[in-house]
């Protein structure tokens, strides 16, 4: 629990811009002042301390705030850090009410900062690091789930091609494409042998469960990853949508129930399994959770969660072992980046567990 509460108070708020992720912020202002509904200067740039795949910054102008995200400087792996992609989510889902902040204007030209980067309103609530939600009362922590699980339905139930998202991904075989990909990004970043990551890496693709749908999957659904409201158990803004594609929800939303069997040493993404009567604690069941989704989504149930779990754990592993990758060539804009070096090889064996639980044989 305490490394979670040193996550809230290590990642919120903002900071100097970090050295290595400066720029020219006069040429910043000329840009909004050109491409931004309203824009006045004088502009004051500030650093978020979290968001470590896409550097993050909080605009400050006398009457507005502003977010900023863009790629990272220097050596970058294939097709990450995608902003473009996430500005074009944003604006697609802004006008069909879905909870995101109001998108401003995306810039592709380097020459503006040095990388690609977009700008969209600053939404004022609360993100919270800790799933757990030590400061709140049960009643609290189940509204707030409740509230996430209906959010996350939400998005998986908004008609794509009519928020104008066609050609966003491909439809069908996502699990297998996401198989491909973060196969492909591990042996790019890798820095160690990992027998289990091996054994999946063969296993995973040739057992993927038939007859997934597409629909808007976020890829990083999770507490930390949205805005609530100050007072209220509401989601007001989901954030980061670096992952977000077309896709199988199932392995959207499983990816999600991570948390609750994440093993329990994997404290940054909140795990649930140290809590022994979540019931007592507010926390919806994993189970109650599944019912409460299924019910939003008019589905009877989630089969072979176990493939799922194993897929997630082997995909997570994946993505923190391409922020490895960068801290070796320099690109991670997170001091605390170094420290996922040690959660791969934990997460390869949960997820050969779990395949294993699915039929995988050793």
């Amino acid at each position: 629990m305490a490394e979670a509460e040193n996550a809230q108070e290590m990642f919120t708020g903002t900071k100097e811009v970090a050295e290595s992720h400066r720029f020219d912020e006069s040429r910043l202002a000329e840009w909004m002042e050109a491409n931004v509904e309203g824009y006045q200067g004088p502009l004051t740039v500030k650093q978020f301390k979290g968001g470590q795949s896409n550097p993050t910054y909080k605009l400050f102008t006398p009457d507005k705030v502003y977010v900023m995200r863009r790629k990272p400087p220097g050596k970058l792996l294939p097709s990450a850090h995608a902003v473009d992609r996430e500005f074009r989510v944003i604006n697609a889902l802004y006008p069909t009410g879905f909870p995101v902040a109001r998108p401003y204007g995306l810039c592709a030209d380097e020459g503006v900062i040095g990388t690609m980067f977009y700008v969209m309103d600053c939404v004022d609530g609360r993100i919270l690091w800790d799933g757990t939600l030590p400061d709140y009362e049960p009643a609290m922590r189940r509204q707030i789930y409740e509230a996430k699980v209906k959010t996350f339905a939400d998005l998986h139930n908004t008609d794509w091609k009519a928020a104008g998202l066609e050609g966003f991904g491909k439809e069908g075989d996502y699990v297998a494409r996401q198989i491909h990909r973060w196969t492909k990004q591990y042996k790019a970043s890798e820095t160690e042998h990992i027998e289990d990551m091996e054994k999946l890496i063969e296993w995973l693709p040739e057992n993927i469960p038939p007859g997934d749908t597409t629909t808007i999957v976020h890829g990083d659904y999770r507490l930390d990853n949205m805005v609530l409201h100050p007072t209220e158990p509401k989601v007001i803004a989901v954030l980061d949508w670096e992952l977000s594609t077309l896709g199988d929800p199932l392995a959207d939303f499983s990816y999600h129930l991570m948390n609750w069997v994440m093993p329990s040493g994997d404290e940054t993404r909140g795990s649930l399994s140290s809590i022994p009567d979540l019931k007592a604690h507010g926390i919806p069941t994993m189970q109650e959770y599944v019912d409460m989704y299924c019910e939003h989504t008019g589905r009877d149930g989630l089969p072979q969660l176990d493939y799922y779990f194993a897929y997630n754990a082997f995909r997570l592993a994946g993505i923190l072992q391409g922020i490895v990758g960068r801290v070796r060539d320099g690109t991670a804009s997170n001091a605390n980046a170094a420290k996922n070096a040690d959660r791969v090889r934990p997460l390869a064996a949960f997820a050969a567990e779990r395949a294993r639980m699915a039929g995988m044989k050793d």
